[in-house]
Parts: C-alpha cells; sequence; structure tokens
C-alpha cells in the first residue's frame, strides 16, 4: 500500500557534478531533497522511484545513472578500472537521468533499504499507467514513491520548446489537483496536450494516481517555479491507512 509520495522534477542540474560548487536553483535541489526526506519519515519497507525515459522497462535497482551525456568530460569508472586509468570493459546501459537522479536523492536523505526502479515512455496509456501505479503500490504493506516529473517546458521565449501560452493554465491545472490531494483528477490529463507542452512528467503523474488507488493524500508543496522556462513542483504527499479521504 502506498503510505507516502515525494514529485520531483529531473532537470541535470540537481547532479553537482554538472554545475560545480556554485549550485545552480539551489532552492530546487533543498526542496527536492525536503521532499523526499518528508517521505521517507514513513519508514517505507520499499520506495519505488519512477521517471519518464524512451522505454518502459524495470531497471537494476544497483545501476549508476552515466552523466557524460550532459558533460562528455565526464567518465564513469567502470567495476576495476582505476579512477586514473583507461576504462574497464563496458557495463550494462545505466538508468535515464530521471531514475538516476531519484535514486541520489534517496542515497542523500539516507535511505538504504529496499528500492525498485521503473522508466515510463511519453506515450504510455492513462491506463497502463493506473495499472503500473497500482502493481507498485501492492508490492508491500508500506510503499513510498518518488516520482520524476517536468511539467511543461514552453512557459517563455526562451524555453525548450518556446512559448506556448497553453501551459500556464496546463501547469495550473496540474498543481491544483495534486494541492487537492485527490489525484484521481490526474488520470484525466490530455496526453496528446502534454506532449505538445512538452510536459513530460504525465505519465508519471498517472502512475502517482494509480498508486494511491483513489485515496486523498495530505500535500505539502515545497516548490513551484518555472526556471528556464520549465516548470517544476515539488510537493510531499502523505496518505493515511485507511481508505477514507477528507
Amino acid at each position: 500500500m502506498l503510505v507516502a509520495a515525494a514529485i520531483c522534477p529531473s532537470p541535470p542540474l540537481l547532479a553537482r557534478e554538472l554545475t560545480g560548487a556554485d549550485p545552480v536553483v539551489p532552492e530546487l535541489r533543498q526542496a527536492c531533497a525536503d521532499a523526499v526526506t518528508a517521505v521517507l519519515f514513513s519508514e517505507p519497507s520499499v520506495v519505488a522511484l519512477v521517471g519518464t525515459a524512451t522505454q518502459a522497462r524495470r531497471w537494476d535497482s544497483a545501476s549508476e545513472v552515466d552523466l557524460s551525456a550532459f558533460a562528455p568530460p565526464l567518465r564513469a569508472v567502470r567495476p576495476g578500472a582505476a579512477a586514473d586509468g583507461p576504462p574497464g570493459p563496458p557495463g550494462p546501459p545505466g538508468p535515464p537521468l530521471s531514475l538516476g537522479l531519484a535514486g541520489r536523492l534517496a542515497d542523500q536523505a539516507g535511505y538504504r533499504g529496499r528500492r525498485v526502479l521503473y522508466s515510463v515512455a511519453e506515450d504510455l496509456t492513462p491506463d497502463d499507467c493506473r495499472g503500473l501505479g497500482a502493481s507498485l503500490a501492492g508490492m508491500d504493506e508500506r510503499v513510498a514513491l518518488i516520482a520524476m516529473a517536468d511539467g511543461s517546458a514552453r512557459r517563455s521565449l526562451t524555453a525548450p520548446g518556446y512559448l506556448d501560452r497553453r501551459s500556464v493554465p496546463f501547469d495550473a491545472g496540474v498543481e491544483q489537483v495534486i494541492r487537492s490531494g485527490d489525484l484521481d483528477g490526474l488520470l484525466r490529463i490530455d496526453a496528446r496536450l502534454a506532449r505538445e507542452l512538452m510536459a513530460t512528467g504525465r505519465p508519471v503523474w498517472q502512475v502517482l494516481a494509480g498508486a494511491a488507488h483513489g485515496r486523498t493524500a495530505a500535500v505539502q508543496v515545497h516548490y513551484r517555479a518555472d526556471p528556464f522556462g520549465v516548470f517544476y513542483l515539488v510537493a510531499s504527499l502523505s496518505l493515511a491507512a485507511s481508505a477514507e479521504t477528507r
């Protein structure tokens, strides 16, 4: 049963290796850390990490994300290779950035327990997302979810997708549903509109809705802003042990 969840975005700037000693948008990093820490107070027996990628699949919980695609000078050291020596043989592919960042947030919060990693593709249907969420919630009696979900990326002239005036009301609608704690509303997000607005978090939000099983959550929003023209929402959610709603 799902007992708690954190919603965080997955921009590369959350990885310290990519920004150096002077962090970019430090308040976003702190908000993500606070949200994940709050979720771990629920003492989950397993934490599910869910993020968007090009394919829907489960990943090895021990795999490490490769940041070299975002900073070519970075080189992942393969097992058995010295840090200053030649790289070892290629290993299995690491998880997508969204899951790698989720894992780092869990590590930084001190979580050392069982975790499972699932990526969801942007074309996954709401029904499939709901089914995956229900499956994750059913893994154990105390399940926590870290949902890595970005809002629209078309909120300004300098945004990755340029300006689309539909972005602001779209993001406001998603935020309103999350703040209400009635997450079933996330299943009604227009998938086509989400794609047009480059809101890659749509399937992840819907996995979260499926995991909540129609129950109502108590919600704390830690951050909401659109630096770089992309909407980021950070929140922690706590779900009561019963199916009663507020």
